[in-house]
């Protein structure tokens, strides 16, 4: 990642734009200059349940992600109704956005869809459409998606049993799930409870963001077939 100088903006953080290769393509995301930064002047992040050590999350670039969105690259698309979890700076939903993909990016973060929309311009890529979708909420109007993606979403305690919930909602009866994980300890419970709503698992090497991700990150690939 090549980073430009950070920016400081008037609503009280610091973003630079940094540039990203994924497989042949360079994007341009802008992110948080600051790790440690929080603001939530309104108090949207605390009722969203955010504190102020998990707000920053959102805005950073992960090289779980990086690997999530090179396969993205080239994930058959055709056809399907798709969702990214826990979107963030939401690479992969650019990356699907260009190559045509029925993308919806989806996050918890308050500032997650201005960032989204941001970084659709810089990319000069459709708009990805947006939904606040919080795991542990009922989204009747969200409907159901045939592939479900999310880079580093099992980093809680609780975020196995959540994202699990999440999907048995708003899975196809027929469906895929796509996890890229840095080796988190919450995979293994995420992947029982995914079992027990029917899905398989497999799982292959990282192929992108660095060697440290390539030897001990998974893309954990989950399917379905309707009965």
């Amino acid at each position: 990642m090549t980073p430009d100088a950070p920016a400081a903006l008037p609503m009280g953080y610091n973003v630079q734009i940094v540039a990203v290769q994924v497989g042949a393509d360079e994007y341009r995301l802008r992110i948080l200059a600051d790790k440690q930064q929080y603001y939530d002047p309104d108090g949207a992040a605390e009722r969203a349940g955010i504190s102020s050590a998990t707000w920053p999350i959102f805005g950073m670039i992960w090289p779980v992600g990086i690997a999530l969105a090179y396969e993205m690259t080239q994930f058959p698309i055709d056809g399907k109704r798709i969702i990214e979890v826990g979107c963030g700076t939401a690479l992969s939903s650019l990356v699907l956005s260009r190559r045509g993909a029925d993308i919806t990016a989806s996050d918890n973060h308050p500032l997650a869809e201005e960032f989204l929309r941001h970084n659709a311009g810089l990319n000069a890529v459709p708009p990805v459409p947006y939904r606040q979708a919080p795991w542990g909420e009922e989204n009747p109007d969200l409907g159901r998606f045939d592939l479900i993606i999310g880079g580093d979403v099992l980093y809680e305690p609780d975020h196995a049993a959540l994202l699990a919930g999440f999907i048995s909602r708003h899975a196809q009866p027929a469906a895929e799930v796509l996890v890229a994980d840095p080796g988190r300890g919450y995979r293994g419970q995420f992947s029982k409870r995914l079992a027990a709503e029917g899905f398989a698992r497999t799982e292959m090497p990282c192929r992108a963001g660095g060697a440290e991700i390539e030897s001990k990150g998974r893309i954990l690939r989950f399917t379905r077939t309707a009965v």
